[in-house]
């Protein structure tokens, strides 16, 4: 991937043909034969030999190419646009995939906006329910849909809903509180159950006309939810119940529950067009033998883990987590995770509760399996079997996209810290004195990983070679969420006081501190942003939209900068 350009280098652009016009109609530039061309820029040092151009990918390279290609144009035709424009603009659009985007932190971060208001509807597991839809933020507000300008703060659109609204996928991370991951289209219903409607949202606000949910494919394939990529989400048992055997499953009168649920109902997830009702993919997760602690609650409706436990063994409860890149279901004798084209991520029959599936940024899964001394299965986009390494091997929480794709991995003890290629070869292997190794985050050829409550190191990604180490705090703080700007990288730590969270920005190269936070500034700033602080309610959460950061809790939103 190209670099930034430097002082004196020199920008690059050559025109790759296309057949047609892009998607949704974008055109490009005509060439001599009449194929549509669209420039492609790289950056040349004086060591480059020729030009290192990205490869698109898909719809959403092109749409996000053409505002970068227009400004290269007017570079070179002498339109007046400044080159640092355009570098800022390539390296937040290499970035944006990764939800961790922001166009500056390496100076301190002061209110640049606030918006005043309900934001959600006190049900996320993360503690806010925001999503980035393309370049503004929306959420729900009470009985609608909202949008925010990320840059000024102003309402770019409200849709109005009906009772009972859930609008998704909400595109959280599987690092839980790391990034929001970004979507062109969402999807809301609302509505009483018996005549329930589900519409979707484009980023301009476009509304599409709404369409009333099928009473039939609910009683047969259960309520619906939204899922990703325009789509309805439904999931329920199958077959009779006269397939449960409780075995030695037995909840006492003190409300002890024990024993083992021996047989029970598949489950069937189906997704339909949200627009047209038109089924486009059924999976069936079959029923695994279960421990009972696996089925004493749960609820599909619930965007949460479930309902309260009532002392009651409950064969037939399940849930999930729905995102932008996987539906994560999890219940009573079922564990699975579903690509948005349908695919099952799973090992060879596991046993719920054994393993665990998190996307890459950078594209593909990995599965985790905790059953054994750790092993990791590394997933396709497609959902292909790419390897399996031993231990636990994860890519990313973000990236700016220019060093080579890497995934870190710790051994099964814990003391030595792995580099692999995308593709699973091996890369390097360093001893580490702190287990437990997160990779936070890729910038240039810097990996940056953490130990909790420990420090944070900034490792080479060829040889695995310490280059620096910040230390943390004697608080015990960890990071919860991490973003980059292409050169630093910001910290938000949460530590031992409950609610409270602060920023700290490293020089992504050096681990050179350039700015901090003071305890007392993080819980100023945190008063002024929830009204006071309350240990029982969620840290306020750091998102990037566009360039911009912006801290949401439940009851506003504020632009920082």
């Amino acid at each position: 991937m190209p670099s930034d350009p430097d002082e004196g280098s020199a920008l690059v652009f050559d025109l790759v043909e296309h057949d047609e016009p892009g998607p949704g109609g974008v055109p490009g530039a005509l060439g001599p034969d009449g194929t549509v061309q669209v420039a492609a820029f790289a950056v040349l040092d004086d060591a480059d030999s020729e030009p290192d151009v990205p490869p698109a990918r898909g719809a959403d390279a092109w749409r996000r190419t053409v505002p970068t290609v227009a400004a290269v144009l007017a570079i070179a035709l002498g339109t007046g646009i400044a080159s640092d424009g355009v570098r800022d603009a390539a390296r937040i659009e290499r970035m944006r995939d990764f939800g961790g985007a922001v166009e500056d932190v390496s100076t301190p971060l002061t209110e640049k906006w606030s918006w005043d208001g309900t934001v959600g509807v006190g049900q996320g597991w993360d503690g806010t329910e925001a999503m980035v839809l393309d370049d503004v933020l929306a959420f729900q507000s009470g009985r609608s849909l909202v949008a925010l300008d990320p840059a000024t703060g102003e309402e770019a659109w409200d849709v109005p809903l009906g009772d009972d609204p859930a609008c998704g996928p909400k595109g959280i991370s599987p690092y839980e509180g790391m990034s929001v991951r970004s979507t062109s289209l969402l999807v809301c219903l609302y509505g009483t159950a018996a005549d329930r409607e589900v519409v979707t949202v484009r980023p301009d606000g476009t509304v599409s006309a709404p369409r009333t949910l099928d009473p039939s494919d609910t009683r047969r394939h259960g309520p619906g939810r939204p899922g990703a990529d325009g789509t309805v989400l439904r999931v329920t048992r199958i077959g009779p119940e006269s397939q449960v055997d409780l075995g030695d499953a037995r909840c006492e009168d003190t409300g002890e529950c024990s024993g083992t649920i021996a047989a029970g109902r598949d489950v069937g997830l189906r997704a339909e067009d949200a627009v047209t009702g038109e089924e486009l993919w059924t999976v069936t997760v079959p029923f695994e033998e279960a421990d009972v602690w696996e089925c004493l609650d749960g609820s599909w409706q619930d965007q949460s883990s479930g309902s309260a436990f009532d002392g009651e063994v409950k064969p037939d409860v399940f849930g999930a987590q729905v995102a932008t890149d996987l539906v994560r279901l999890n219940g009573c004798g079922v564990a699975a995770t579903v690509t948005p084209d349908g695919v099952v991520l799973l090992d060879p029959e596991p046993a719920p509760g054994t393993g665990y599936v998190e996307s890459l940024g950078l594209g593909g899964y990995v599965y985790l399996d905790y059953s054994g001394p750790g092993r990791t299965v590394v997933y396709a986009a497609d959902g292909a079997v790419v390897t399996e390494l031993p231990g636990y091997v994860r890519g990313p929480t973000i990236a700016d996209g220019t060093g080579p794709d890497t995934l870190l991995g710790t051994d099964e003890t814990g003391q030595r810290l792995l580099g692999y290629g995308a593709d699973g070869v091996p890369r390097w292997d360093v001893e580490v004195q702190a287990p437990e190794q997160v990779f936070l985050a890729q910038v240039g050829r810097t990996a940056v990983v953490s130990a909790h409550g420990t420090a944070v190191w900034g490792r080479d990604v060829g040889t695995g070679e310490e280059r620096w180490r910040w230390d943390v705090s004697a608080e015990g703080d960890v990071v919860f969420q991490i973003f980059t700007d292409g050169r630093a990288v910001l910290l938000l730590l949460t530590g031992t006081e409950l609610g409270v969270s602060r920023m700290v920005s490293l020089d992504a190269a050096t681990g050179e501190l350039l700015w901090q936070e003071s305890s007392e500034a993080a819980a100023a700033r945190q008063d002024v942003a929830t009204g006071a602080i309350d240990e029982n309610a969620p840290a306020p959460t750091l998102v990037a939209v566009d360039g911009h950061l912006l801290e949401v809790t439940r009851t506003g939103v504020r632009g920082l900068g």
